[in-house]
């Protein structure tokens, strides 16, 4: 099968390149995905995960891309709930070969079926940045109707699915962003705005809840805006103190067959129509990994 492959930690960009690997072996509980589309995160190559397995043994070259959408082709010893043949999308290990190939093996527990509607470039665009933003939002704010939520960088990725999360259970939504920001936050549905290169964060006034994908100064702002109780979650690294009368929490987004089924059911009805700025062919993968704005798929097959 063709795939995407990185040489080496050192290399970086520059060692990624399209090659031919063997078939992967589906282990016990694996689903073997017939890879249509595939998304992934620039920065992945510097990701400890990247470059070892489960042991903490080298398994370089490596296949990046963590987020899939296809079609079961093989299924491993004692895995049940999928068929061969069966349409799925999800979020693949961190410690074993990714998605930017033809083919890919995958623990059946981090897949969920994807509705026959639903378009494998756009089911691709969503395991990364709807879990994190679902996760973020409930799992560890526990947001509820009537709160408010600073989302920073809200026209990204997990800005944009938190926006339209938050709105569908009733929450007042403010977005940050830059300048050029504010129509896509205006598209989402955003009550209210704040140009982090312009205006005051703090008359933004009281949150309940702060998304942060930025970290430093800005989230030490943010925290002192919480109410009492509120939380902030952080996807950018672990805080160094909390905010005064509340807290901060730091995570990674982990796999959840759930999750990703209530996010299919969104997609599936119109609810959810998460970001996705370019699509290009695994033949031009490795040019995606290049610095840019925006949200790059890449279409596999078909």
């Amino acid at each position: 099968m063709r795939a995407i492959t990185v040489r080496d930690r050192e290399s970086g960009i520059d060692g990624l390149s399209l090659a031919e690997l063997p078939y992967p072996h589906a282990a016990e509980n694996d689903v073997v995905v017939r890879v249509h589309a595939a998304g992934f995160t620039r920065g992945e190559l510097t990701w400890p995960g990247t470059w070892t397995d489960r042991a903490g043994r080298d398994r370089s070259p490596s296949v990046p891309g963590h987020e899939v959408s296809g079609v079961v082709a093989d299924l491993g010893y004692g895995t049940t709930g999928f068929t061969v043949g069966q349409r799925v999308f999800g979020l693949t290990d961190w410690l074993r070969d990714g998605t930017l190939a033809e083919y890919v093996a995958v623990e059946a527990r981090n897949l969920a079926a994807l509705p026959a509607s639903v378009a494998h470039v756009t089911a691709a665009a969503v395991p990364i940045s709807g879990l994190t933003a679902w996760q973020d939002l409930f799992d560890h704010a526990n947001l509820q109707r009537g709160q408010t939520v600073m989302i920073h960088g809200i026209a990204g990725a997990v800005g944009s699915v938190a926006a339209q999360l938050a709105q569908e259970i009733g929450a007042h939504v403010i977005g940050t962003g830059r300048t050029a920001d504010a129509t896509r936050a205006a598209e989402l549905g955003a009550h209210d705005f704040v140009d982090l290169a312009g205006d005051d964060l703090e008359k933004a006034g009281q949150v309940d809840v702060v998304l942060d994908v930025i970290g430093g100064e800005i989230r030490y702002r943010s925290g002192l805006l919480l109410r009492p109780g509120g939380t902030l979650v952080t996807i950018a690294d672990p805080p160094t103190q909390q905010p005064p009368n509340a807290r901060a929490v730091f995570f990674v987004v982990e796999p959840n067959r759930e999750q990703l089924t209530h996010l299919a059911t969104r997609l599936h009805d119109g609810r959810l129509k998460p970001l996705v700025t370019t699509v290009l062919p695994l033949d031009d993968a490795v040019s995606a990994f290049q610095p840019a704005r925006g949200r790059t798929i890449i279409k596999v097959t078909g």
